[in-house]
């Protein structure tokens, strides 16, 4: 009786790892599946971003202006309010995104922020927009950016270093989560697409 005992014990210990064997087969199976889904989409997610920016940047100059100065005010609300955008007052800073061929001017007002054509600007930070998207995915640091090039700061250098750290330090906490996964993910696919390692965002960013 304790052989049978022993035999049923040593069955059900086999079965068992049988079942676990398994089922650890088929998380790694899933976990492979769902990064390979996930890896399609952000590649989809950046080839309809690199189809549809060109057709945005040729939206009228005062159209774009007025759509981006919404959204801006909407979204940096809170940092507008605890005073981060305050180094902008009476002063301009210009983005362009060469690529594209466009750029904006922007400044600090009693109502937020503004932009305008502005044919002078304080300070002006350049790039491509891959470039802007990692940045502002938190896939590569201001630092690295500038460092390498890839960003560019021309004019008021003291200003521009001010801008710089502003970026920086700007909270994804403070953008819609739909926003921040769907940039997230985009500025992961750029590393990809660039072959380079991807990695999470740095600084305090959260994941998506």
């Amino acid at each position: 009786l304790a052989a049978r005992d022993d035999g049923a014990g040593v069955a059900h210990g086999a079965a068992l790892r049988r079942r676990t064997a398994r089922d650890e087969a088929g998380h790694r199976l899933l976990a492979a599946l769902l990064g390979f889904v996930d890896q399609e989409l952000r590649r989809l997610l950046l080839g309809v971003a690199g189809r549809l920016l060109p057709l945005a940047a040729k939206v009228p100059r005062g159209l774009q202006h007025l759509v981006l100065q919404r959204v801006a005010n909407r979204l940096f609300a809170q940092p507008l309010e605890e005073g981060a955008f305050d180094l902008l007052e009476g002063r301009w800073l210009r983005l362009e995104v060469r690529d594209l061929g466009v750029g904006w001017c922007v400044t600090r007002v009693p109502g937020g922020l503004r932009l305008v054509e502005r044919p002078r600007a304080s300070v002006t930070i350049r790039g491509d927009w891959r470039d802007f998207l990692l940045l502002a995915s938190r896939h590569e640091d201001p630092d690295t950016l500038f460092f390498r090039r890839r960003l560019v700061i021309e004019g008021d250098t003291e200003l521009g270093l001010a801008v710089k750290n502003l970026l920086d330090s700007l909270d994804p906490e403070h953008l819609p989560p739909w926003l921040w996964n769907a940039v997230e993910r985009a500025g992961r696919a750029v590393q990809e697409e660039r072959g380079e390692a991807p990695q999470g965002p740095v600084q305090g960013a959260r994941g998506g």
